[in-house]
């Protein structure tokens, strides 16, 4: 338990952020699932239109401190070879 002012005041700020970035991170989900659903329907521009609107927003995420920038840039990649690869 949180006993100094500064350490109780750290606590609420951890717990607001947590929630901001649970948001964030739910936000960039559902455009990859997006994406996901629109390569299993095997809607190649659909797909295309779906990535291109995720990329940003893994890359914000990226600038949030959300994801790393592998981590973004290696998903990208994957997608967009899957969707390429839709024909």
């Amino acid at each position: 338990m949180a006993n100094t002012a500064q350490s109780k005041k750290r606590a609420r700020q951890n717990e607001r952020r947590a929630d901001i970035n649970k948001m964030r991170r739910s936000r960039i989900r559902t455009f990859l699932r997006t994406v996901e659903e629109a390569i299993a329907s095997g809607d190649k521009e659909a797909a295309a239109a779906a990535l291109k609107a995720a990329q940003p927003e893994l890359m914000r995420g990226v600038t949030k401190g959300i994801f790393h920038k592998n981590t973004a840039s290696r998903k990208m990649s994957r997608l967009a070879s899957r969707v390429k690869s839709l024909g």
